[in-house]
């Protein structure tokens, strides 16, 4: 199906005065800074057809004569094209708002060819100044761009720069999984955004397990969800396995098919007496070395033997190579540090180069 972008004219390719709201003279004619260069590498590199979208109040009128319209928006258009950028649709309404027609903003007279069953709207882009924009792309059930100083109820994305357009555009969909793994023995639901800014909602029944995979979230920069019902009556052991299960199908499932991923992750981390490295490759295979030892029988409420377990856990069903080592006397501090270079590990591991798109691999999969 097709994709498409519906884009604003006034304020988001045009600078729109703020004297009359009309683009009419060529002291008025102005290109929003960084709309052509951004709108260049999308229409090359990105697959949406571009559609303009646009209410111009009355134009035909004795307030807005054509001969007072044509002149900067052909020009307008010939910049553009002499870039690259086509427009495939041009789509202009020319009511004024009291008059409540259909085909204005955010109505969707114009758009009736784009609601035929032919374009993925779910996955199209209105892109605007206005919240008559955002409102518009909810009419369509698209997503909304908004351009703009402030943050916009509804869109996708608010921001006054178009190279964060470009690069929000340019990355796949945000990368999130839900997983419910429901046992006789535990009740786990796990979600995660490896787009995240570290936000956390865990609770495993185990204080210092918590405290583990809260490092997981904040120094990896994830959105993560934990929350375990286990037979802690019997012992930790389904707990801790089945929670390294549910998180690594999680990473499975929100990396889809890995493109553009730097796949490979590996981090030394000191803490104190301790010296922690680890090393993942979300390979498609798993495999698991471990090389560390505990004294204790326990670190707070977990089983020192429960940590290699869940790593391997973690290792099997998110299909990756994962390698630990560390040293040190402090039992605390060497299972921290392992579980914080694990994070930051993951974190180079998933992130996304916006000029490499492939899948990391010469096979063409992972």
């Amino acid at each position: 199906m097709k994709k498409a972008l519906f884009i604003d004219r006034d304020g988001t390719i045009l600078v729109e005065p703020k004297t009359d709201f009309q683009v009419d003279s060529f002291e008025k004619f102005a290109f929003v800074p960084g709309s052509i260069s951004n709108m260049v590498k999308i229409f090359r590199e990105l697959d949406y057809e571009f559609v303009m979208v646009t209410n111009q109040d009355g134009l035909g009128t004795d307030s807005y004569p054509e001969d007072t319209f044509w002149p900067y928006q052909n020009k307008m258009l010939e910049i553009l094209e002499s870039e690259g950028i086509k427009f495939d649709e041009i789509l202009i309404d020319r009511s004024f708002e009291h008059e409540g027609l259909e085909t204005r903003k955010p109505g969707i007279g114009m758009m009736k060819n784009y609601l035929a069953g032919e374009y993925d709207l779910e996955n199209s882009y209105v892109i605007g100044d206005r919240q008559t924009d955002v409102k518009l792309a909810q009419n369509l059930g698209s997503k909304a761009i908004f351009i703009g100083d402030s943050k916009a109820e509804g869109a996708a994305l608010s921001t006054n720069n178009w190279n964060e357009i470009y690069t929000f555009l340019k990355q796949p969909a945000t990368r999130k999984a839900s997983v419910r793994r429901s046992t006789s023995e535990t009740d786990i639901l796990v979600e995660l955004n490896l787009d995240g800014t570290g936000k956390m909602d865990i609770k495993t029944g185990l204080g210092f397990f918590d405290h583990m995979l809260e490092q997981v979230a904040k120094h990896g920069k994830l959105d993560l969800t934990i929350q375990v019902k286990g037979d802690l009556h019997i012992d930790e052991h389904h707990t801790i396995e089945d929670t390294g299960l549910a998180l690594g199908e999680a990473f499975l499932q929100a990396l889809g098919d890995k493109r553009g991923i730097s796949r490979y992750g590996f981090f030394l981390l000191p803490m104190d007496d301790v010296l922690a490295q680890v090393a993942i490759d979300f390979s498609g295979r798993p495999w698991t070395v471990w090389n560390g030892e505990f004294k204790r029988e326990k670190v707070g409420d977990m089983p020192t033997e429960m940590f290699f377990h869940f790593f391997k856990s973690f290792s099997d069903t998110s299909k990756s190579n994962l390698n630990v080592k560390v040293e040190g006397q402090n039992e605390h501090h060497k299972i921290e540090a392992i579980f914080k270079a694990f994070a930051r590990s993951i974190r180079i591991a998933v992130e996304r180069d916006l000029l490499d798109t492939s899948i990391p691999s010469t096979k063409g999969t992972l």
